[in-house]
């Protein structure tokens, strides 16, 4: 579980990075980062989503505050 929440996040970090890079580079004159933005946003939900999931079937369980 762990690992596949830590591909996740380095998917939307690198897709973050890849926005960054492609507005440097085009100055707006290609939808290259609202294309990387927008993957980033569905990977966000989706691993938001995953989470839901995986505590609804109790394959992690929630600790609370400590």
């Amino acid at each position: 579980m762990r690992v596949f929440v830590v591909l996740a996040f380095i998917g939307i970090l690198a897709s973050l990075a890849s926005a960054l890079v492609y507005l440097m580079r085009d100055k707006g004159s290609t939808n290259r980062t609202v294309n990387a933005l927008t993957i980033r946003i569905g990977l966000s939900v989706a691993l938001f989503l995953f989470v839901l999931f995986a505590h609804h079937m109790g394959w992690i369980e929630s600790t609370g505050l400590r």
